[in-house]
């Protein structure tokens, strides 16, 4: 067996060895990367049969549609999100954001065609998550609730009250709507 020495960072991603607890990740980010996978796979390879059907195939041709192929990958593939007592991290393909959200300053939505929740905390660390990742995954939530509460009630939290509001009575619609569904009272 082996052992692992890393020293500690600074900041919110330093305090992530630290803080003790359970951690909830997103249960559905496996199936988001095997889509974005297949997305491109099925790209490149439509893009590379048609080529070659034609005739019209070289090496450059070959070295743009993989490329393509590519940056389509990148941007379908989802931040893995996880979420501990104190800290909600948002792992992409090259950079991990973290926020401790026991120490949240703001949460608010961004204005756009994609909803996002924007939460920073006191450092100035910033995240951007999708909210639904929060909706489909009640543990994560929990977690989450948790901690914006006690963001509250220590006075950091001057922002987003009601960004929080709103995505708790989502969650909350939702989960009854999943309660009724199940229990066939739809």
């Amino acid at each position: 067996m082996e052992r692992r020495f890393t020293q500690a960072a600074t900041g919110a991603q330093g305090a992530e060895a630290a803080l003790p607890g359970p951690c909830a990740h997103d249960v559905q980010w496996a199936g988001e990367r095997r889509s974005a996978i297949g997305v491109a796979f099925l790209l490149f390879t439509a893009l590379f049969t048609a080529d070659a059907g034609f005739g019209s195939l070289d090496v450059t041709r070959g070295v743009l549609w993989t490329g393509l192929a590519g940056l389509i990958f990148v941007i379908l593939l989802p931040p893995r999100v996880s979420v501990r007592p104190g800290l909600l991290s948002a792992r992409g393909l090259l950079m991990t954001n973290t926020v401790r959200t026991d120490a949240l300053a703001s949460v608010h939505w961004s204005d756009g065609v994609a909803q996002r929740m924007i939460l920073r905390d006191t450092d100035g660390s910033q995240v951007e998550i999708d909210p639904t990742v929060l909706v489909r995954n009640p543990a994560m939530w929990r977690l989450l609730d948790t901690d914006t509460r006690s963001s509250l009630r220590h006075g950091t939290l001057v922002h987003g009250a009601t960004a929080l509001r709103q995505l708790a009575q989502r969650i909350d619609r939702e989960t009854a709507h999943t309660v009724f569904k199940v229990s066939g009272l739809q």
